[in-house]
């Protein structure tokens, strides 16, 4: 090896950056990040270095450079434009046997800094030596569609148990199968799904008890519009986690060509002129079939599955006969093709509200003044203004016990919703203190939130009627 792996526990140490640059801000806000005690020594600084400066989260020192500043530094960082004084740097850190990064010079540098997968507690660093960057860089993305987000949560919720662990799997070979059931297991799907108490109710019961097979679930995955490139990350890892996959007609083969090579294809696509009714039927018999199994599958669907696809459909079904399920969004066909052909969906000089529509029509459906019932709105940043915007809504006619919801941080770890009718919703969000982000939305489709829903907090609040719209806002209205 031309440099030896090894991973640096910074807390609290000094380390000197020489330079106060964009460049070097960018090492700062990294060595922060591992809580290095940052000490930055630099002629001029850039603005946002003064910034983290004044806040106290570095110290800046505005002066010349001299070996002496590298007393207590267990780090040093050369990130000037002046070869001349990375090159001092570098020999000064090298006389008092200091590691030193010189940024963008392998031959000064003692110590390089490697493209790092953040995944904390589990970091994976990939370096080529200076050699090739950008093979690094390239690697470290491949490796970022491989290891998710979850892993670091569950490497934290081990951490916590690791000597109960120890304790309840004293061997070795049994400690490893424990380990192997962590990742593949429901702990780390609850984690996935942002609910940490059930994943750690489930590594309590498995402590105590014996460890159950893992149970089969089916993934309701969008597969977007066609073009491979516009798949998600997260739908990505569940192709090639499937064990079947169960296909529309309209995915490309581009798309099932990133599918784990072993797992089963059927084509259940509904094709023109056949009972659309009994191949829904057979596509929900064939998800119940494969997961009583114990396997995983993939319910993969052409754009966003709870976009005119059924999904919702498919949902009630699974939940229904009580098999597990989770929800990979896809990019729906009005985003793309939007996009593909140059055509902002919203634009502040021209379009401020977005409708998607269906030509397709159930039988038995009235004309479309009958059918205001069933209309879905989704607003973007209304958070601030939710009583005024309730209280228009029900203005225009909209029932006041319609059916919302409110979701903050929609598809993060802190996700929560609220559900309330239309004429309370915006007193609950206060109760609640919902934050921006948050989208709302408002129909009869939100009311089967609270059964459907498989990720993050749900809040559901009873009818109360001390909790309506301020009469002050629906007064202003009317």
């Amino acid at each position: 090896m031309n440099h030896f792996p090894l991973f640096l526990d910074l807390h609290g140490k000094t380390v000197l950056v020489v330079g106060a640059g964009l460049v070097a801000d960018r090492k700062i806000e990294l060595l922060r990040s591992a809580g290095a005690r940052v000490v930055v020594v630099a002629r001029t600084a850039h603005l946002q270095v003064q910034v983290r400066a004044r806040s106290g989260d570095i110290e800046l020192r505005l002066d010349e450079f001299e070996p002496s500043q590298l007393a207590g530094a267990w780090l040093v960082v050369a990130a000037t434009d002046d070869a001349r004084l990375n090159r001092a740097v570098a020999t000064a850190a090298e006389a008092r046997h200091l590691w030193c990064n010189v940024v963008d010079d392998a031959e000064l540098s003692s110590a390089q800094v490697p493209a790092i997968v953040d995944r904390s507690p589990v970091t994976v660093a990939v370096s080529s030596g200076g050699a090739a960057p950008v093979i690094a860089r390239r690697l470290r993305e491949r490796i970022e569609t491989l290891v998710e987000p979850a892993v670091g949560l569950l490497a934290e919720l081990a951490q916590r148990h690791r000597s109960a662990i120890r304790a309840a799997r004293p061997g070795l070979a049994d400690r490893r199968r424990f380990y192997d059931w962590l990742l593949d297991g429901p702990v780390l799907a609850a984690l996935r799904c942002g609910r940490p108490r059930q994943a750690e109710d489930l590594l309590d019961e498995a402590l105590v008890g014996t460890v159950r097979p893992a149970a089969g679930k089916v993934l309701l995955v969008g597969a977007g519009p066609g073009d491979p490139g516009l798949l998600t990350l997260r739908g990505l890892r569940a192709l090639n986690e499937a064990d079947v996959i169960l296909h529309d007609r309209l995915v490309s083969p581009e798309v099932l060509s990133l599918a784990r090579r072993d797992a089963r294809r059927i084509a259940v696509g509904k094709m023109p002129g056949e009972d659309h009714e009994a191949t829904q039927r057979r596509i929900h018999g064939l998800m119940a079939q494969h997961a009583r199994l114990g396997r995983c599958v993939v319910r993969l669907k052409g754009g966003d599955p709870l976009v005119y696809g059924r999904g919702g459909e498919e949902l009630e079904y699974l939940r229904e006969q009580g098999i597990t399920y989770e929800v990979v969004p896809g990019i729906t066909a009005a985003l793309a093709c939007g996009a593909y052909a140059g055509i902002p969906l919203t634009h502040r000089s021209h379009a401020s509200e977005l409708i998607l529509s269906t030509a397709h029509r159930r039988a038995g459906d009235g004309p479309a003044s009958d059918r205001e019932a069933a209309t879905t709105r989704v607003y973007y940043m209304g958070v601030e203004r939710l009583d005024g915007l309730c209280a228009r809504l029900m203005a225009r006619g909209v029932g006041r016990g319609t059916p919302c919801a409110l979701i903050e941080n929609g598809s993060r770890a802190n996700q929560r919703v609220i559900h309330a009718p239309l004429e309370r919703v915006a007193i609950q969000a206060r109760r609640a203190a919902v934050h921006s982000p948050a989208l709302f939305i408002v129909g009869a489709v939100a009311g089967l939130g609270p059964k459907l829903a498989w990720f993050g907090e749900t809040l559901t609040f009873d009818d109360d009627p001390q909790t309506t719209l301020l009469p002050d806002v629906l007064e202003a209205v009317a």
